[in-house]
C-alpha cells in the first residue's frame, strides 16, 4: 500500500512539475509558451504592451515584454543574462558594432539573412534600407562574422536642431529661417547670450550625444573616408582637419551660446529647457517630437540640419532607432520570428507612430509622416552612423575623445591639447592591441 500511494504522489508531482516547466505548453493557457521579449525603451512601454495583447488575440501566441532603464541598467541585465544563458527570445543590443559582434560569435544571436532574402528579399525590402544596415555584416569585415543582417529595425531616427520660432523672432530674426551656415549659427548664439537666452542646450553629460555631434562635423568637414583612415590608424587626431573639428566646440564655448552646466546636464534637464522655450537651438533626436509636444503643446518649433561648414554636404547621424535580436540559443527562435514580421508589418508599424512619434522602420507605414517627422525621414537616407564604417574607432579613444571635447567646453583645455591627448590614446591603444596580437601569436 505504501508503495502504491508513494508511486501514486510522484505521479502527480511529476505530472504538475511538467506542466509547470518550460517547452512548447504553459500551465495557465495550455497554450504555446510565451515569447518574452526585453527593452529598454520607456516611452513604447504601454504600445508594446497593447500589440502584445493584439497578437495574443490575432494567433494565440503570447508575448511578454519586460522593460529595464535606464540603459545602463539595460546593458548590464543583458550582460549578466548572456553570461548564463538566459537571455529571453528577443531582445536588443546596444553599443558599438564590436559588442554586437561578440554577442553573434558567442551565439547569443542568430542570423536573419535567410528570413530575409526569403520571398525575393520580401522582409527586407519593407524597410529602410539604412535602418537594416546597421545591424548588417558586410563580407570580409574585420570583426570575422558570417555576412548577413542580424537585427530586425522597429523604427528609424536621425538627431537634428530643433529651434523655436518664437525666440528667433524675439531676437530680431526670420523665425522660418533659421541659420545655414556656421558662422551664423555662431552669431545667433552672441544674439542669444545677449538677450540673456540660452542659445544652446543639449545633453551633454551624456558622451553619446557629444559624439554624435562630432561625428557629424567630422565627417560632414572631411569626409567618411578621412574618418575612417583615423580609426584605421592611418591618420592622426592631430591633423589639422581634425584640429578644425576640436576647435567648433571652442568657438560655441566663446560665444556664449551654451547653456550653463552642459557638461553635466542630462538630456531630459536639457529636453525641459528647450520645451519651457528657454532656449533657443536644441541638439535631440526624432523622439524629441513626442517629448517637447507632451511637455508644451504650444510649442512653436521648427526642425534643422545642422548648420555647414564650408561648401561640404551636411550629413546628420542616424539609422535604426530601436532593433530587436533573436536569441540563437532558444527554441523559439522560429516563434520569434513570426512575432517580429508581424510586428515590423505595416498596421503595427502605424499604430507605433501613433502612438510614440517615431518613425517606422517599415517604408510604407512611414509614406505618410506629419510635417515635423518629415524632415527627419527625408534625411535617412543620407544619414551616417558609426556602425556603417567597416572599422570602429575603439571604446577607450572615443571616451578620451568625448571627455576631451568636454574639457574644451568648460575652458580646461584648448583643441590643440585635446586633439594631442586623443592621439596619444590612440597611440597606446594601437601598441595594446599590437602586444596582444603578438601574444596570440605566439600560443
Amino acid at each position: 500500500m505504501r508503495r502504491i500511494l508513494a508511486t501514486s504522489l510522484f505521479a502527480v508531482i511529476a505530472g504538475l512539475w511538467v506542466a509547470g516547466c518550460g517547452g512548447a505548453k504553459t500551465a495557465q493557457n495550455n497554450g504555446p509558451a510565451p515569447i518574452r521579449g526585453w527593452h529598454w525603451m520607456t516611452d513604447r512601454e504601454d504600445a508594446f504592451n497593447e500589440l502584445a495583447k493584439r497578437y495574443k488575440e490575432e494567433t494565440g501566441q503570447e508575448v511578454s515584454f519586460e522593460l529595464y532603464a535606464p540603459t545602463d541598467i539595460y546593458e548590464q541585465k543583458v550582460r549578466a543574462a548572456a553570461q548564463t544563458d538566459g537571455l529571453p527570445e528577443i531582445y536588443g543590443i546596444l553599443g558599438e558594432m564590436r559588442g554586437l559582434a561578440s554577442f553573434i560569435q558567442a551565439g547569443h544571436v542568430r542570423s536573419l539573412e535567410d528570413v530575409m532574402s526569403a520571398d525575393n528579399n520580401a522582409w527586407r525590402n519593407e524597410f529602410f534600407p539604412k535602418a537594416l544596415a546597421v545591424n548588417a555584416f558586410q563580407p570580409n569585415n574585420t570583426y570575422g562574422v558570417e555576412p548577413g543582417v542580424y537585427g530586425v529595425p522597429i523604427d528609424v531616427m536621425s538627431i537634428q536642431l530643433y529651434y523655436n520660432k518664437k525666440l528667433l523672432a524675439k531676437l530680431g530674426l526670420d523665425p522660418n529661417q533659421p541659420p545655414q551656415t556656421w558662422e551664423d549659427f555662431m552669431h545667433v548664439g552672441k544674439l542669444a547670450n545677449d538677450q540673456g537666452l540660452i542659445g544652446f542646450v543639449s545633453g551633454w553629460a551624456e558622451l553619446w550625444l557629444i559624439d554624435c555631434y562630432a561625428t557629424t562635423y567630422a565627417i560632414h568637414t572631411m569626409g567618411m573616408e578621412k574618418v575612417q583612415q583615423t580609426y584605421e590608424g592611418q591618420v592622426a587626431y592631430t591633423d589639422p582637419d581634425w584640429q578644425r573639428v576640436f576647435g567648433l566646440f571652442s568657438e560655441m564655448r566663446d560665444s556664449g551660446m551654451l547653456a550653463e552646466g552642459i557638461v553635466t546636464m542630462v538630456n531630459k534637464r536639457a529636453e525641459q529647457l528647450f520645451a519651457n522655450e528657454q532656449a533657443v537651438f536644441a541638439f535631440n533626436g526624432t523622439w524629441g517630437i513626442n517629448v517637447y509636444d507632451t511637455m508644451n503643446p504650444n510649442l512653436d518649433y521648427g526642425i534643422m540640419l545642422p548648420p555647414r561648414v564650408g561648401n561640404n554636404e551636411v550629413v546628420t547621424w542616424g539609422g535604426a532607432g530601436s532593433s530587436f535580436f533573436v536569441n540563437a540559443k532558444s527554441d523559439r527562435q522560429d516563434a520569434a520570428i513570426a512575432f517580429l514580421k508581424w510586428l515590423t508589418d505595416v498596421p503595427q508599424q502605424k499604430y507605433l507612430l501613433e502612438q510614440t512619434k517615431n518613425i517606422p522602420a517599415n517604408r510604407v507605414a512611414a509614406a505618410e509622416l506629419p510635417e515635423k517627422l518629415q524632415a527627419f525621414a527625408k534625411v535617412i537616407d543620407a544619414a551616417v552612423h558609426p556602425r556603417l564604417f567597416a572599422l570602429q574607432e575603439d571604446s577607450k579613444v572615443i571616451e578620451t575623445f568625448d571627455k576631451g571635447v568636454q574639457s574644451i567646453l568648460i575652458g580646461e583645455s584648448t583643441a590643440d591639447q585635446v586633439s594631442q591627448k586623443v592621439a596619444q590614446a590612440k597611440e597606446r591603444e594601437a601598441s595594446r592591441q599590437a602586444k596582444l596580437a603578438e601574444a596570440n601569436g605566439q600560443r
